[in-house]
């Protein structure tokens, strides 16, 4: 038994009442004999984004997913989760994926994991991401089971979905997904026409005022990127935070030749922002605005972290929007 293995079971001995009845459960293993991990005598290592090398199991059956990209990019894969994170904002999960992980138990938000629920739907492999506070609690989910963070903050989201398809032992799936992501972005591009180079602006409406989002490599900025459109000054390289709030009376920097408007929700809940947005006062006086250039997005999968399934969601928007 390896050192990581006999570690995770005596915390699972020593746990708290409620996490140690559920994980022992685990322990004394199915009808297979698999060990407390769900791992059996049929594993990989792999090493994660923080250089710790985890023994996986190499076909997981249980896997919980603490990140929005991880649940994404699991999804994406074909890997339905039992268990995932609340979508930035929202009490489930993000709205673009809710009718794919409609089965899986929601145990944690950006903020935190419930280890207790968690810990009960026995996984046996748990993936996350620095995009979510859990990062801070990796030695509690190695307890559980065996855990991989995928992608430091502010990773490419292409580079964070390779791993996360590397830990669930799908890389070829991934590299597969990729290579079909890329070729629609190259046809897309050919397609812009007077739009080719057009400056677009991303921005978050929420608390009746907007933030700038979608700004370095992630889903958004990188497919933006891809396809040679530019940002508004106050948009381009990396940003500073998840989001980033602008003053009413500093609209001006948020417009472009397109402006994709959406909230943390789904596209109704971006339409009702951009009737109160219309309310003020310089917002009539963007420039997208008055040519009738604000797109209204799905935006949970525009405005937080995520993997190709919401990159999906924002090339075909742009796509139907900007190609000719």
């Amino acid at each position: 038994m390896s050192p990581a293995r006999a570690a995770r079971r005596t915390v699972l001995t020593s746990a708290a009442a409620v996490v140690a009845g559920a994980l022992l459960l685990t322990a004394c293993g199915d009808d297979d004999g698999d060990d407390a991990a769900g791992q059996g005598s049929d594993s990989r290592q792999v090493t994660d984004a923080t250089g710790r090398k985890v023994d996986v199991p190499a076909a997981p059956k249980k896997v919980v997913t603490l990140s929005e990209p991880t649940l994404d990019a699991a999804l994406a894969l074909g890997v339905q989760p039992v268990g995932a994170t609340a979508g930035r904002g929202q009490q489930g999960v993000s709205t673009y994926l809710a009718d794919k992980a409609g089965k899986a138990e929601v145990v944690a938000t950006v903020a935190e994991a419930d280890m207790e629920k968690l810990a009960a739907l026995q996984p046996d492999l748990i993936l996350l991401d620095e995009t979510t506070a859990v990062k801070g609690q990796v030695a509690k989910l190695e307890s559980i089971a065996p855990t991989v963070v995928t992608a430091k903050l502010n990773e490419d989201w292409k580079k964070a979905f390779t791993a996360t398809a590397d830990a669930l032992n799908r890389k070829a799936e991934a590299d597969k997904l990729l290579a079909g992501f890329d070729s629609d972005v190259t046809a897309t591009k050919g397609k812009l026409g007077k739009n080719a180079g057009a400056v677009v602006s991303v921005v978050r409406w929420q608390n009746k005022a907007p933030s700038v989002v979608g700004r370095g490599k992630n889903h958004v900025g990188s497919t933006l990127t891809a396809l040679g459109l530019d940002r508004p000054a106050g948009q381009r390289g990396q940003g500073t935070g998840h989001s980033e709030p602008v003053s009413l009376e500093k609209l001006s920097t948020i417009d472009g030749d397109w402006l994709f408007f959406g909230t943390l929700g789904d596209r109704a809940d971006g339409e009702k922002a951009y009737a109160d947005a219309r309310k003020v006062p310089n917002f009539g006086r963007l420039k997208a605005e008055q040519e009738g250039h604000v797109e209204v997005v799905q935006g949970s999968a525009w405005n937080s972290a995520g993997g190709p399934l919401a990159a999906r969601i924002v090339l075909d928007d742009l796509a139907k929007a900007l190609a000719s």
